[in-house]
């Protein structure tokens, strides 16, 4: 479900689940370790992620979400993806994502979670989140990273209520992704952000992450142990919001 080599000491991580690349719990448990295996090991620099085929994630895994069959299920499957997402945001070291295709949903959040976006210049790449067309708000650790990734209220509001999939160059212009990039190099150009920011003298990058990105981390902590968020995951079990996820596994298959 993840593919990983390691080069020039960076992991480069390529997501291939399916037709789509989407994320079970088992991928982003593969994820997690991944990330705890780059912050504890020195001689790694970096996380560059991609993904097979025409896709670099579609999001969760649909045939997942409707096999809930409790609002517990659903309730355990977010307490360990919000703590994963929040690893991934707040990886040690550089975390670059090689978007090689589609990047839709939570595909695009894990994207956003990452510290630099390249894609590649395609015509028919689209990229975006539905979620609003589908009936799911985003989870508290889904929404600070989008909104730090955004950085504007305004570019979050179009990004989240209009719910457009849009391509390359608008999702430059939209603060989706940072550079657009031929498909010959993307994956080298990914690497090279990696080393540009870790090999320096003393590595002042991770104590400028940490610092960049702890009080949105801290804000995330606060609110998962404070808020009611739990009751909210009931929209899983709405009538119209299961048959649009239906409608829409059905359109994937």
């Amino acid at each position: 479900m993840l593919k990983k080599i390691i080069d020039d000491n960076i992991i480069v991580v390529e997501f291939e689940n399916g037709k789509t690349n989407s994320f079970t719990i088992e991928v982003l448990r593969e994820l997690q370790k991944i990330i705890q295996e780059i912050n504890e090991n020195d001689a790694l620099r970096g996380l560059v992620l991609t993904g097979a085929g025409r896709f670099f994630s579609s999001g969760f895994d649909l045939p997942m979400f409707l096999s809930f069959k409790d609002i517990n299920e659903v309730v355990a499957f977010f307490n360990e993806e919000e703590q994963i997402l929040l690893d991934l945001f707040m990886c040690k070291k550089p975390v670059v994502s090689a978007m090689n295709g589609h990047s839709a949903a939570a595909g695009l959040i894990f994207a956003m979670a990452s510290d630099y976006r390249l894609i590649k210049n395609h015509p028919k790449i689209k990229v975006g989140m539905s979620e609003i067309k589908i009936g799911l708000p985003l989870s508290i650790a889904q929404a600070e990273v989008m909104r730090f990734g955004l950085n504007s209220d305004r570019c979050y509001r179009d990004v989240m209520f209009f719910g457009e999939m849009v391509d390359v160059h608008r999702a430059k212009a939209m603060g989706l992704v940072d550079e657009v990039v031929e498909e010959g190099v993307l994956l080298q150009r990914a690497k090279e952000i990696v080393s540009l920011w870790i090999n320096t003298p003393g590595r002042p990058f991770i104590p400028l992450k940490y610092a960049m990105k702890k009080h949105v981390a801290e804000r995330i902590q606060k609110s998962l142990k404070e808020e009611n968020w739990q009751s909210k995951l009931n929209c899983f079990f709405e009538k119209d919001v299961r048959a649009t996820l239906e409608f829409v596994q059905a359109g994937m298959a």
